[in-house]
């Protein structure tokens, strides 16, 4: 009996002894498995190498859940194992009740660890694509560009621009048939989601009652002077006019001064935006052209044009409101972003017989 007994403890004693260093090989295994599981994918080539080298663009749609998104990343080479991707799914749900991973598009890359995948899918990390509008740029170039960075095609934007969305921008003019010139010229970011015709126009308008429509309504005698579509149609011709910034307050004031006066603004780019031409040095705007009837051809027609013809800076949004005052009231293009400016008819001729000649001796 007493020798059975002995044998007993000694068992005991033996797997007593074992059992930490049991213990100790399988938790020494499971946090290899988890280090490897939940580790990058894929090994950066370099240390200096970004993420977004080896990223991959992934959609997660509205109410996708965490299981699905785990089983997706797996699917697309992002992660190792959706398993361990539920197993953290799990322990950030005990830290955080109200867990939720955000609908969107993103860069993922297999080079970041599971977590770190995890938190950009929590925070909402999701793709921004940049676009830059151009001071002085027309619907149909902004369509152009757009278009060429990939968005959609010009046709679907231009056609858009034609839907004016009072409910949600209620201070545009009414009866307007087209935003041109509130189209706000910026950089800007945008959710990949939200590159439709409508979701830009929408931002581009957004950024036009923030910064350029304070700029008309501070002042309540603006509004006497001229109307909202006024201004902003006004602000369009001295910015396709303005070349040179120093000039812009100048011509501004040419242009209030031939308002005053009741003479037409007979400015060149409201006949080429009429007529869907561009001037240039080599090719100029011919007599025939300017003759051509048009409602934007202010060398037929008196006061403003129906529409702005192109999207007005802030500059010279605030040249327009505050005219330079000036006795001008010609200027002649030299071609190379600068004018000559005259007072009278006279002095206007002899403008455009100096820079006749300087044309043809080059």
């Amino acid at each position: 009996m007493k020798k059975s007994i002995k044998i007993i403890s000694n068992r005991a004693l033996f797997y007593l002894a074992i059992l930490p260093v049991s213990c100790g090989i399988f938790a020494w295994q499971g946090w290899t498995w988890w280090s490897w599981v939940s580790g990058p994918l894929v090994a950066a080539t370099s240390s200096t190498q970004s993420p977004e080298a080896d990223a991959v663009t992934i959609k997660i749609p509205v109410g996708t859940y965490g299981q699905q998104i785990g089983e997706d990343l797996e699917a697309a080479g992002i992660i190792r194992s959706a398993t361990a991707w539920n197993l953290w799914v799990k322990w950030l749900s005990l830290q955080n009740s109200d867990l939720e991973f955000k609908a969107g598009t993103y860069n993922l890359s297999p080079t970041e660890p599971l977590s770190a995948i995890a938190d950009k899918i929590l925070e909402g990390d999701v793709v921004k694509l940049s676009y830059v509008i151009r001071e002085g740029w027309s619907i149909k170039q902004m369509a152009e560009y757009l278009e060429a960075e990939g968005f959609f095609p010009a046709a679907d934007f231009i056609a858009a621009t034609k839907n004016i969305p009072y409910t949600k921008f209620p201070w545009l003019p009414s009866n307007i048939p087209h935003l041109e010139g509130y189209l706000f010229p910026d950089t800007y970011k945008i959710v990949a989601e939200n590159t439709t015709p409508e979701g830009i126009i929408n931002q581009m308008l957004g950024q036009f009652e923030r910064i350029a429509l304070p700029v008309y309504q501070k002042n309540p005698n603006n509004t006497e002077k001229l109307s909202l579509h006024e201004w902003v149609t006004l602000a369009s011709i001295v910015e396709k006019e303005s070349v040179v910034a120093e000039e812009r307050g100048v011509i501004s004031g040419v242009f209030n001064n031939r308002l005053e006066k009741g003479m037409r603004l007979a400015a060149d780019p409201t006949v080429e935006y009429g007529l869907g031409i561009r001037q240039t040095k080599e090719k100029p705007l011919t007599y025939r052209q300017v003759e051509t009837p048009s409602p934007y051809n202010t060398y037929m027609n008196t006061g403003l044009p129906p529409t702005a013809i192109a999207s007005p800076g802030l500059a010279s949004l605030e040249a327009t409101l505050n005219p330079e005052d000036t006795e001008y009231l010609y200027f002649m293009a030299r071609y190379d972003g600068t004018h000559i400016f005259s007072r009278t008819g006279a002095e206007h001729e002899a403008a455009i017989a100096e820079v006749e000649r300087m044309l043809s001796s080059q």
